[in-house]
């Protein structure tokens, strides 16, 4: 009797511990199922659900109202996150104007936080370039009323509070603001719905599918890409020619990008406009803050196919095109002759030198908002000289101006096409020196020069400089 009881007792502690393990195996298979949906890190042969890429609403500078609140987001199937956005919109709203006229914008800050909004690209007047010493507490306004009097191009406006914009920018504070003039008209390139802005970045998600910024020293680097707030996104195209106009709106993560079939873009574009004369690109690299105008031809694809946007550098499929349609659409403008008047800077009056130093300093400076740490006479063409002093990538952004790159020596030893014509940003690299001429001639007054490197930024890798007659 004593056996048979102790044969139960046994078959029972059997059962129980096989049901114990089978359901910690179902836990913890269904915790990694969590981990994997929200870590964007997919197993080798993993079918990825794909998302219609979300397009941006297009307003104009005009009478525009700008506010940056809190708010929510869909990222693509049913993936709702946290997010501050402008307008309430994720990806931001595209802003879009024409040379000669005028930007009345009021931003209304309804953050927990003080905050301001920089016209990334855009000359105008220290009053309405959106510094950290012009921001405003939540609940504020900031008012900006400026004339757009510069050649078509492809800027990026984000918010530039001191510590803060890194946060601000993560969290969907991002979007386009598009130029457009005479000059670029006349080509006839791909307008309304075959002209698409690509608003690039990173991000992490928390367990519970919010994006998760944990900013590092070294910058922040996240898990998976979002093209236009979207995760995993395709974009049905017609056979036809598009024009795409690219930001780089990661806070440090750069981009290698190239196509999956090896077909190259026609490169017509960067931060300052068009470029002096367009050409086909394999690969580009573009880093934070810079931007880029590609066209891509999908007329000699059959209906069905697909073609992937993708990153050389994380390996990332960024944006899927789908062809669609079995009729070409008619296209009239450039693809491979593509040109713009680009008056080249020469004869500099003055060489400074700048060295950017591990990841909070220039010329061994931490940033001061009260302070002036160089001027520049007005309308004198300058050669500025870049250097890094460790812990590069620094992308480099001159408030006030654009420059024009003249050479790169040290670490990769050569520009390239998309750092032709005219810029605003230009990367620097381990071990570079870089060349610009500059030329301050639109206004006086103080401006900034700042590693775009968000992380790098808010811990005070920027200095004050002022333009004076």
């Amino acid at each position: 009797m004593k056996n048979q009881i102790k044969l139960v007792l046994m078959m029972v502690a059997t059962f129980s511990m096989t049901l114990f393990t089978s359901c910690e195996k179902d836990f913890l298979q269904s915790e990694q199922s969590i981990l994997d949906q929200y870590s964007g890190e997919k197993k080798p042969g993993t079918t990825v659900s794909r998302n219609a890429l979300k397009m941006p609403t297009e307003v104009a500078p005009n009478g525009l109202s700008l506010t940056a609140a809190p708010g929510t987001s869909n990222l693509g199937g049913g993936h709702i996150s946290d997010v501050w956005a402008f307008n309430g919109s994720f990806p931001s709203p595209t802003i879009r104007a024409t040379s000669g006229s005028n930007a009345s914008i009021v931003f209304q800050n309804n953050l927990p936080e003080q905050s301001i909004v920089h016209w990334h690209g855009m000359i105008v007047n220290p009053a309405n370039d959106g510094q950290p010493s012009q921001a405003v507490p939540g609940g504020s306004s900031y008012s900006y009323n400026f004339p757009i009097n510069q050649r078509a191009y492809l800027g990026f406006y984000h918010p530039h509070p001191h510590h803060l914009t890194g946060k601000q920018v993560y969290n969907g504070l991002a979007g386009a603001f598009i130029v457009n003039d005479a000059e670029e008209a006349a080509l006839n390139l791909p307008s309304g719905a075959y002209e698409i802005p690509l608003i690039v970045r990173d991000a992490t998600l928390d367990r519970s599918g919010n994006m998760e910024y944990k900013p590092k020293s070294g910058g922040f680097l996240g898990k998976i890409p979002l093209v236009n707030g979207t995760m995993d996104p395709y974009l049905e195209v017609s056979r036809a020619v598009y024009r795409f106009r690219v930001v780089n709106a990661a806070n440090s993560r750069i981009f290698d990008l190239n196509l999956s079939n090896g077909q190259p873009f026609v490169l017509i574009g960067n931060d300052g406009g068009l470029l002096p004369s367009s050409s086909n690109q394999p690969i580009i690299t573009i880093s934070n803050g810079e931007r880029i105008d590609i066209l891509l031809d999908f007329r000699q694809m059959s209906n069905g196919s697909k073609i992937m946007l993708k990153d050389a550098r994380s390996g990332w499929d960024l944006l899927e095109f789908r062809v669609t349609g079995n009729q070409i659409v008619n296209y009239n403008g450039p693809m491979s002759t593509t040109s713009s008047t680009v008056v080249p800077l020469s004869n500099p009056v003055v060489t400074r030198y700048f060295s950017f130093d591990g990841m909070n300093k220039i010329n061994g400076n931490v940033y001061d908002m009260t302070r002036i740490d160089w001027t520049v006479p007005f309308g004198q063409t300058e050669k500025w000289v870049f250097t890094t002093n460790g812990n590069a990538p620094h992308p480099v952004h001159v408030h006030g101006v654009p420059f024009q790159v003249i050479s790169r020596t040290g670490g990769r030893g050569q520009l390239y096409p998309w750092e032709m014509g005219w810029k605003d940003t230009v990367l620097l690299e381990n071990n570079e020196t870089v060349e610009v001429l500059i030329r301050f001639d639109a206004f006086t007054g103080k401006y900034l020069m700042h590693c775009h490197k968000l992380e790098h930024e808010d811990m005070g890798m920027m200095a004050n400089f002022e333009v004076v007659n």
